[in-house]
Parts: structure tokens; sequence; C-alpha cells
């Protein structure tokens, strides 16, 4: 009985060392989000990580204790050459570790449950904002408002319900602010939805959790939560952009954002996936099959349409062809055109 009394008093000691060792450690973020909340928030995302920390301590606790004290305390003696005691199992104990663990099981299945309901409970007041991935890049709109930006604006303590979809050429990407804690596929094809109310004014960024290609690694977009009044200041001004955007350089640099392209092409100079727009309309372009061509009008649109018909020296025929009506493939020239 000795050694049972001491194995269980160091199953409890060396459980609470391993709970607060592992949370003293930071291992997650701020919690920027309602459905995040906390560990004494029920129904929270970080309320139900906090009861599978739990959990996982004892369990680490009944297992590595035994272990290491049986390892020491009934070791074979020096020079003791005996056989073990033979033990029969023990029927009582098997099924009390049989059915303690199911019950366990369904009480964790019926919390993830709660949570999940929590998580998803939807504001019918909630501000919409459609959400396209593509490779490799963020855009989103605010369908109200006429605007598409490559940022995500969110206004603090308000529902957000993000639409959000993938070209039906494009690949399977996810939406993960580690902030916000939720993690949503993002499926060509199919709109799927991700509700969240942020609750803590500060500066994120959104990444892609989801193998998708080449520039996965740098597949992210900023994410500001700002107050009320200063997310309808931002928006008012990416309305009065919107307006200007009626010139066909402006329709451009919207069709730009809209379409990511900013995720392989630089604006600035700066070594990309595809080369970069800064300095390009009217420069000697080096192709792969050895030869040079002008970067004129004629070129540009030729590239936007027909994307692989001329490739650059030293780059991939990697560049999907986009539905681009002849109007938007001027406009986008116009826009390449200012880019100095």
């Amino acid at each position: 009985m000795r050694h049972f009394i001491v194995v269980g008093v160091l199953i409890i000691v060396m459980a609470f060392a391993t709970y607060f060792g592992l949370t003293s450690l930071g291992l997650m973020p701020v919690a920027a989000s309602a459905q995040a909340g906390s560990i004494s928030q029920a129904g929270s995302i970080d309320w139900m990580w906090n009861l599978q920390m739990i959990a996982m301590s004892f369990l680490f606790a009944l297992i590595a204790v035994p272990i290491g004290y049986s390892l020491i305390m009934f070791r074979r003696k020096k020079g003791d050459t005996t056989d073990a005691e033979h033990i029969e199992g023990n029927t009582a104990l098997e099924i009390t570790w049989t059915v303690v663990p199911l019950f366990i099981v369904v009480a964790f299945a019926y919390f993830g449950a709660y949570s999940l309901s929590e998580t998803l409970r939807a504001d019918p007041n909630a501000m919409v904002i459609k959400v396209m991935a593509r490779q490799w890049s963020w855009s989103f709109e605010y369908p109200q408002a006429g605007v598409i930006s490559n940022e995500l604006y969110l206004p603090v303590g308000k529902q957000v319900l993000l639409k959000m979809e993938s070209p039906l050429d494009g690949v399977l990407h996810s939406f993960f602010v580690p902030e916000f804690r939720m993690k949503q596929d993002v499926v060509p094809g199919r709109v799927t939805e991700y509700r969240v109310t942020p609750t803590l004014e500060g500066s994120y960024k959104v990444r892609c959790a989801e193998l998708c290609g080449t520039s996965h690694y740098n597949m992210e977009s900023p994410v500001n939560v700002v107050s009320q009044k200063n997310f309808d200041a931002w928006l008012n001004a990416r309305q009065v952009e919107a307006q200007a955007a009626k010139t066909p350089e402006g329709a451009g640099q919207l069709l730009v954002a809209a379409n990511g392209c900013t995720g392989c092409h630089s604006l600035d100079g700066k070594a990309g996936v595809g080369p970069t727009w800064q300095d390009l309309f009217n420069s000697q372009v080096k192709l792969a099959d050895g030869s040079t061509v002008t970067a004129d009008e004629a070129y540009l649109t030729e590239s936007i349409a027909a994307p692989n018909a001329k490739v650059v020296e030293g780059f991939q025929p990697a560049m999907p062809q986009y539905p681009f009506t002849p109007e938007e493939i001027a406009n986008l020239v116009a826009y390449i055109q200012t880019l100095k």
C-alpha cells in the first residue's frame, strides 16, 4: 500500500509541475478574438485548449511516474538470479482503465461540440467581407463599399463574416490568424465561411496554413484590428481611391490588388517568382530562348493574355492564364506603364 500512496502523490506533483511548466512557456500567442477567449471563459478555444493541457499533463504523469518509480524501487538486486513473482491479470483493473477513459473521451467530445457551437455562433448583423485566395496572395473585398484591398482591416468588437474562395483552377489554401486561433480551408469552386469577433486592437498577419506551391512560405497579408472610427476613416479613404480608379491605370491597379499579381511580381524592383514590373515598360527583356524583345504595349498585352508564349530568361513558365477581357488587359498595361 505504501508504494501506491507514494506513486499517487508523485503523480499529482508531476502533473502539476508539467502543467505549470508548459503554461509558463507561453506556447500560445496573445488571444485577440472573442472566439479565442481565455482559459476561464467556458466554450472558448483557449478554455478547451486548457482542458486538454490538464489532461495531457495528468496522463503524462500517470505513465512516466509509475515507470520511473518501478525502475528505481523494483530493479533486480545485484546477485539476485531468482524468477520474478508471477502475477495474474486483474479484471477489475482492466475494466476500470477501459471504462474511465471512455467516459473522459465522451466528456471531451461534448466539451468540443460545445466549444465549436460557441465559436460558430452567428451575429445577424455581422459585416461581410469577401476573401480571395490565389497562388500566392490574399485579397479582401468590402462589397457594401466597393473596396478591394491587399490588407484586411477589421473593426474591434464587431463580428465579421469572411466568405472565402479560391479560383476554380486554383489550389487549396487555409486562412489562419494565430491570434484568432481559428483556421479554415479555402477550397476552389466553393465558398467557405469564417466568423471572427476581434477583441484586441493591433497588427497581425493572415498566413496560408496549407502547402500550396512554390511561394507558400510568403503567402501572408497584414491584418489590422482598429477602432470603429479608424476603420470608417480607412474605408472612406479606400472609397476615394476607388473613385480615382475609374481611369485606365487606376482600374488596372485595382485588378492587380484583386488578382494577387504582387504575389509573384514586385512593384519596386525586388526579385520574385516572376519578373518585377518596375521600369518594365519599354525596357529590353531577354527571353529564355536567347532572343530579346522590347516590353512595349504589344509585348505586355501578349504576356498577360498568353503568359507562357514568351518566357523571360531565369524564370519558369508558372503564371496561370487569367480570363481577363481586352479592356482589363489594356488597363493592366496602362498601370504597368506608370511603374517607374
